[in-house]
């Protein structure tokens, strides 16, 4: 993928966003998600994989185009980062460099299991994190973006 048009985002921006707060969500409302999901990833030609996982549990797994076994620890990775803490782990990654401190010196964190990059995106009901949708596969700006549109579309619907 080209690195100009890259969509970019601020600090300010994703925590104006707040966070994705749902009435309920089921495995069968995950299962929806996810489909709405590779719809906007074949609309917009990328190559990602995606997960939702509720709770501990994986329930909806899908790579499309060049996705492999190689975006499983970034898939996991990210979602830890997000569910450590509670917030996108795009939001995280800019949070640290923000502060001069990139996540990734940070010497209390396993790097191999935590990933402070786009595209996991925590998702609450009543306050309570009970699930994650996270993407792999592109520049990490772009895997947030693409789970944003996704999660966009599945609240209008």
């Amino acid at each position: 993928m080209a690195t100009d048009n890259l969509p970019e985002f601020t600090v300010e921006e994703l925590v104006a966003a707040g966070p994705v707060e749902l009435e309920h969500f089921s495995y069968d409302d995950a299962v929806e998600l996810g489909l709405i999901a590779v719809d906007v990833i074949k609309s917009s030609g990328h190559s990602l994989a995606v997960d939702i996982v509720i709770g501990d549990d994986l329930v909806f797994r899908a790579k499309l185009r060049n996705t492999n076994k190689g975006n499983d620890p970034w898939l996991a990775g990210k979602a830890a980062v997000a569910r450590k803490f509670r917030e996108p782990s795009l939001l995280v990654k800019l949070r640290h460099l923000a502060d001069g401190a990139p996540f990734e010196e940070r010497d209390d964190i396993d790097h191999e299991t935590h990933k402070a990059h786009g595209g996991s995106i925590p998702l609450f009901v009543g306050g309570e994190l009970v699930a994650t949708i996270t993407m792999s596969g592109e520049p990490d700006v772009v895997d947030h973006a693409t789970n944003a549109e996704a999660i966009k579309r599945y609240l209008a619907s």
